[in-house]
């Protein structure tokens, strides 16, 4: 069984009750690119739970960071929090989930849910993502053309003036 990680996707959120629908919402669109759809409440549910657990025991007056992370690896999709503080909540604690101390500090729980059946992490297809201009900038045309004199004026104009007195 191959066990490599094929494809991640995080997102650093504060420890506070909002995280749990920003997580959720996180999980939702990635395993939307992903095409794993048929996924989505399952580990949307799973996510808010544990992020959820990690903002029960977070300090509400320095809430600290929270990682959420999705793994696609082997058969298998992983869902992490990594923060300062965590929990693994107890309806997750039984099956193929835990809690780990990690050796730089702080804590990682995760979950993992098994892929469709016969469905692998690499069979999965990944987002293609292409650079693309904002609408804004599309109705420009193409972009100016700078003359590098000017934008050296403006280079010696910003930092030449330090040590000299403007009277």
């Amino acid at each position: 069984m191959n066990t490599q990680t094929e494809q991640v996707d995080d997102l650093r959120l504060v420890a506070l009750p909002t995280a749990v629908n920003v997580a959720d919402m996180f999980v939702r669109f990635s395993l939307s690119e992903w095409r794993l759809r048929s996924m989505q409440d399952e580990a949307a549910q799973t996510a808010r739970r544990l992020v959820g657990a990690a903002v029960e025991v977070a300090d509400q007056r320095q809430p600290g960071l929270l990682l959420i992370r999705l793994r696609l690896s082997g058969s298998s999709l992983v869902v992490e929090v990594e923060g300062s503080r965590v929990a693994l909540p107890p309806e997750l604690a039984t099956g193929r989930a835990g809690l780990v101390d990690l050796t730089a500090g702080g804590r990682l729980a995760w979950c993992e849910l098994g892929l469709p059946s016969g469905m692998n992490a690499s069979a999965v297809p990944l987002p293609r993502r292409e650079p693309r201009r904002s609408p804004a900038a599309e109705r420009l045309g193409d972009e100016p053309d700078v003359d590098p004199e000017v934008i050296q004026r403006i280079l010696n104009g910003l930092g030449g003036g330090a040590g000299r007195r403007l009277d």
